[in-house]
């Protein structure tokens, strides 16, 4: 594999769908076009001369007529999720939600961060769930795949649509997400916080911006999370942070950095989670070494198979999210060490579903079904 990178994109890169028959090459995706910056800024400039591709991000209109998705996985701590986008055009290059995109009949590379599947029927659907006398409250993740708050979030307002839902209910809402845009819904989330009723994690990865842009070309820089952090519990919010992923032999080494960057800006709480490379995830991280670190590439690999027996991914339950080996287990030592010298060694509060209030079936909503 080998392919140029413009701004704003993690990849070029289309892997063939594993579970398509046929796989045509387009040039659709390289058509004249404009770029966003990245971050949450909204900007949009031309793309620079000389730049190589230009990429526009795509709606592709969702019709799911249920919104819960439900986890059976045992190292997963939530059952229900609500996820409005599919795909995600924050670009992150080592995103393991890249191959449920070829579930839909993309690629997980270019298509997951330029088409996304957008669930308009989102708030109404969720509105429905909780209506139904069936709905015993538990809480519900948002961003249980891909972000909520990505881009396009800033225009749609889907995700925020969906908290209203969660707020009027009082249902328990667990939030995680790498963007800065959650700050414009403190309003919302402090409704749930009233009745203890919400917890956010702010995805953090590197406290390196150059870094951070190669590795997340769309995502909020560093500094823009840790200022969400601040804001977040300035409201009295409850927030920590998820070091996440740890790439082992690049991002490992800034752990004690990274929690006490969390603590400073006012996290309640850390947990982390190791780089996850499931196919064909491995073979875009790969491609991405070689054209942006080439230098540690050779290193970096060693690293991540010394935490997975000799591979690059490892989906055993209890093993993905942690790996095993010495390295992997030097890993979780620094993380336990920082974290309670940081005090962040304690879970955030636990949240109440008590407080819950069926809301009304809106019957214009329903009629979506």
């Amino acid at each position: 594999m080998s392919s140029s990178l413009s701004p704003g994109r993690g990849t070029f890169v289309r892997p063939r769908n594993r579970f398509e028959k046929q796989y045509t090459e387009t040039d659709e995706h390289f058509a004249s076009g404009l770029w966003s910056d990245g971050g949450d800024s909204g900007q949009v400039a031309p793309l620079p001369a000389g730049s190589p591709r230009r990429v526009r991000t795509a709606e592709v209109v969702d019709a799911s007529r249920s919104i819960l998705a439900e986890n059976t996985s045992p190292d997963i701590p939530f059952r229900f999720s609500v996820t409005p986008y599919r795909g995600c055009d924050h670009g992150c290059i080592y995103c393991y939600a890249r191959p449920s995109h070829e579930m839909l009949g993309f690629d997980a590379g270019l298509d997951f961060e330029t088409r996304i599947q957008v669930k308009h029927n989102a708030p109404a659907l969720l509105r429905a769930a909780l209506a139904r006398p069936s709905w015993q409250p538990e809480t519900i993740a948002l961003s249980g795949n891909t972000d909520c708050y990505q881009p396009l979030e800033d225009s749609l307002r889907l995700t925020r649509a969906c908290l209203e839902v969660l707020a009027e209910a009082r249902n328990p809402t667990s939030v995680i997400t790498k963007s800065a845009l959650i700050t414009r819904d403190i309003d919302v989330l402090t409704e749930l916080a009233h009745n203890d009723a919400v917890a956010v994690r702010i995805s953090l990865t590197t406290l390196d911006p150059v870094l951070a842009r190669k590795m997340e070309p769309r995502a909020a820089t560093p500094g823009r999370r840790l200022d969400a952090i601040s804001r977040l519990r300035a409201a009295g919010i409850p927030v920590g942070v998820m070091i996440a992923p740890v790439v082992p032999g690049l991002t490992d080494e800034e752990i004690p950095a990274l929690l006490r960057a969390a603590r400073g800006a006012g996290a309640g709480s850390a947990s982390f989670a190791l780089l996850r490379l499931p196919p064909p995830v491995d073979q875009l991280f790969e491609d991405w070494l070689e054209r942006m670190l080439p230098e540690r590439r050779q290193r970096i690999l060693s690293r991540i198979r010394a935490t997975r027996d000799g591979a690059l991914s490892d989906a055993t339950f209890g093993r993905r999210m942690r790996g095993n080996g010495i390295y992997a287990e030097q890993i979780a030592a620094l993380f336990r060490s920082c974290s309670r010298r940081a005090g962040l060694d304690r879970p955030l509060p636990a949240l109440d579903a008590s407080h819950f209030r069926r809301p009304s079936a809106d019957s214009r909503q329903l009629r979506l079904f």
